[in-house]
C-alpha cells in the first residue's frame, strides 16, 4: 500500500507550462507569469490542481532558461518576483499547487558562482565547478561536441554536460550542497509545493566511467536536498535515465527520504528509431510499456508518473497515433489508456486540445540550440531537405511553439510578434476552436479527470489487465473493494469486443457509445462501471497471459464475478 503522502499526491493532476510559450500579457511576444495568472481558471475548469512551470529564473537564455544565472530571481522577460508571489497566491486561492523546475546539475557561466570560480584557486567559489588542467575523459555534451571547455581566465578546463555556457556544479563540495539546500528552502518559504528536478542522475560523477551520471554519491546528495524535515512534505519528481525497478526503488521508496517519483522514459522511444528518425509503430507498444511499469511500481508501493508529452519531446500523437483525420479519436483514446491507470497525471500544454507536431520548410523557424546544432551536423552527410525533415520530426521546438488560444492574430498568444514561429496548424487547432467543436478533446479531458477525481477506484484501485498480449486493443479494470471500472481502448483498426461480464452504460466515451460491448471504430474508447453480482454468485477466476515487454509475459488473475 502506498504511504499516506503518496496517496495524497495521487490526487494531484499536474499541468506543465513552458512559460515562454503559454500566454503573453504585455505584448512583447514572450509568455510571462501574468499571462499564466490570466489562464488559471481555464486550467482549473479542465480539472488541473497543480501547475509545473519550466525554469523562470534569471537566465541569459542560451538553453531556454535551463542556464540559470540566479536561482532567487525571475527572468526579466517573465516578470518580477512580485509577479511570482502573485502567481503563488492566485494558485493557492484556487486550491492549486505550484511545482518549480529545479536545475541542480549546472548553472549558467554568467552565474556569480562561476564568475568567481574562474578567477582562480584561492577564492570561496573555486571548487563550485569541476576544473582540470588536462581533459580527463572523452565525455561528450548532450548538445554535441566535447563536454570540456578551456577557460582562458582560469587556465583550466571545465565540464559542461550541455551547452558551453552551462557549467556543471561540483556536488562533492559541501558548499555546493548547502547552496542548493538554501535554494530549495528559499522557494519553500515562498510557498512552492514541489519541484521537478532536471537531470537529477547527473549531480554525482565518476570520471572513470563512460557515462556521465549515477555517480557513487548520487543518493546521498538527493537525500541531502529532500530528506530534510523542512522539505519532507514536497512533491518531487526527478528526470533520470532509470530503466530498472531496483534503481527506481532507490530513488523513490517511501523510507528512502529522496524523491516522490521519477519520469521513466522507456515508452518515449515509441514511434522512433532515435530522436530524429521515425519508425512505424502502434499504440500496442505504448500499452506494453505502460503495463510493465504499472505492475512494477504497484508491486513495490511506488508512486508512478503518467505522461507522454513534455517540453523536450514532440507530441506522442504524431509518433504513434493519427494526427490528421483521426486526431480527436487518437488524442482521447491515448488520454484514457494513460490517465485512468494508477499514478500522477502530467498534462503538457496543448495536449488537452490534441495539439500535434508542427512542420516547417525553413531552419530559421527553429530556436532550440540542440536542433540548430544537429541540423548543421546532418547537413554534412545529407541534403538540407532531408536534414530538415529529421529536425521537424524530433526537435524540442515541437513542444515550444506558442500556445494556440484562437485562430486569430498570433494565435491569441500575444498582441506582439511571438518569439518563435507560431504552430504551423494553429488556425486549424486551437483552444477556442476545440471548445466550440462537437468533438472536443478539452471536454473529453475534463470529463475524464472528473471521473477519476470522483471515483477512488481510479486513484487507489488495483490494476487488472484483461486484454491479452496479442489483442489489438487495451482493456483493463481498476478495482477497489467491491467497485470495478473497466476501460476499453481500441487501437488502429475496427474490432468487435465483448467483455465476459456485464457493465452499466458507459460513463465516458469518445464516440458516444451506448454499450460497452460491440464494434469499436479505430481509436475508440469507453469507460463503464461493472455490474456486481450477488455475493453468493459463483466467481470464475482464470489465468491468462497479458501484455509484456522485452519478451516478458505477465500473468494476471481475472475474476468474471464482479
Amino acid at each position: 500500500m502506498l504511504c499516506k503522502k503518496y496517496q495524497e499526491q495521487l490526487r494531484w493532476v499536474i499541468y506543465q507550462i513552458y512559460p515562454r510559450s503559454f500566454m503573453d500579457s504585455n505584448g512583447d511576444g514572450i509568455g510571462d507569469l501574468q499571462g499564466i495568472i490570466q489562464k488559471l481558471d481555464y486550467l482549473k475548469d479542465l480539472g488541473v490542481n497543480a501547475v509545473w512551470i519550466c525554469p523562470c529564473y534569471k537566465s541569459p537564455n542560451d538553453d531556454n532558461g535551463y542556464d540559470i544565472s540566479d536561482y532567487r530571481d525571475i527572468m526579466d522577460e517573465f516578470g518580477t518576483m512580485e509577479d511570482m508571489d502573485a502567481l503563488i497566491t492566485a494558485l493557492h486561492a484556487r486550491g492549486m499547487k505550484l511545482i518549480m523546475d529545479l536545475v541542480p546539475n549546472h548553472t549558467s557561466t554568467s552565474h556569480r558562482w562561476f564568475q568567481e570560480s574562474r578567477k582562480g584557486k584561492d577564492n570561496p567559489y573555486s571548487d563550485f565547478y569541476y576544473w582540470f588542467d588536462e581533459i580527463p575523459n572523452d565525455w561528450e555534451s548532450e548538445f554535441r561536441g566535447s563536454a570540456w571547455e578551456y577557460d582562458s581566465v582560469r587556465g583550466q578546463y571545465y565540464l559542461h554536460s550541455f551547452a558551453v555556457s552551462q557549467a556543471d556544479l561540483n556536488w562533492n563540495n559541501p558548499a555546493v550542497v548547502k547552496a542548493m539546500q538554501d535554494t530549495v528552502d528559499f522557494w519553500i518559504e515562498k510557498g512552492v509545493d514541489g519541484f521537478r528536478i532536471d537531470v537529477i542522475d547527473m549531480i554525482s560523477k565518476d570520471f572513470s566511467k563512460e557515462y556521465n551520471g549515477f555517480g557513487p554519491r548520487l543518493h546521498e546528495f538527493i537525500h541531502d536536498l529532500f530528506g530534510r524535515e523542512k522539505a519532507a512534505h514536497l512533491f518531487t519528481v526527478g528526470e533520470s535515465d532509470v530503466h530498472d525497478i531496483n534503481e527506481m526503488i532507490r530513488h523513490c521508496a517511501a523510507d528512502r527520504g529522496e524523491l516522490s517519483t521519477l519520469f521513466l522514459f522507456d515508452h518515449m522511444e515509441c514511434g522512433r528509431i532515435d530522436k530524429f528518425t521515425p519508425k512505424q509503430d502502434s499504440l500496442k507498444t505504448l500499452r506494453n510499456h505502460l503495463i510493465h511499469w504499472q505492475q512494477e511500481t504497484e508491486k513495490y508501493d511506488l508512486l508512478h508518473s503518467l505522461f507522454t508529452d513534455n517540453h523536450d519531446q514532440p507530441p506522442m500523437i504524431s509518433r504513434i497515433g493519427n494526427d490528421r483525420e483521426k486526431r480527436y479519436e487518437a488524442a482521447t483514446v491515448m488520454a484514457a489508456m494513460l490517465y485512468l491507470l494508477k499514478g500522477v497525471p502530467f498534462i503538457y500544454q496543448g495536449q488537452e486540445i490534441g495539439m500535434p507536431a508542427a512542420n516547417y520548410d525553413r531552419i530559421d523557424c527553429f530556436d532550440d540550440i540542440e536542433s540548430v546544432n544537429t541540423y548543421k551536423e546532418f547537413c554534412k552527410t545529407m541534403t538540407p531537405e532531408e536534414a530538415l525533415r529529421k529536425i521537424n520530426f524530433g526537435s524540442r521546438d515541437n513542444a515550444r511553439h506558442p500556445m494556440a488560444w484562437s485562430n486569430g492574430a498570433n494565435g491569441g498568444f500575444s498582441t506582439g510578434k511571438p518569439w518563435i514561429a507560431l504552430h504551423s496548424r494553429y488556425q486549424e487547432i486551437n483552444v477556442e476552436g476545440d471548445l466550440a467543436a462537437d468533438r472536443s478533446v478539452y471536454r473529453f479531458y475534463q470529463a475524464l479527470l472528473a471521473l477519476r477525481r470522483s471515483n477512488d477506484a481510479f486513484l487507489n484501485g488495483d490494476l487488472e489487465v484483461i486484454s491479452s498480449a496479442d489483442d489489438p486493443y487495451f482493456i483493463f479494470a481498476r478495482k477497489l473493494g467491491n467497485e470495478r471500472w473497466v476501460v476499453v481502448c481500441n487501437f488502429e483498426s475496427e474490432q468487435q469486443i465483448k467483455l465476459p461480464f456485464q457493465c452499466e452504460k458507459p460513463s465516458l466515451a469518445n464516440l458516444n457509445r451506448e454499450a460497452i460491448d460491440g464494434k469499436y471504430a479505430s481509436y475508440e474508447c469507453a469507460v463503464a462501471k461493472c455490474i456486481l453480482r450477488s455475493p453468493a454468485a459463483t466467481v470464475a477466476v482464470c489465468e491468462r497471459p497479458v501484455c509484456g515487454i522485452n519478451g516478458r509475459i505477465f500473468i494476471r488473475k481475472f475474476s468474471s464475478g464482479g
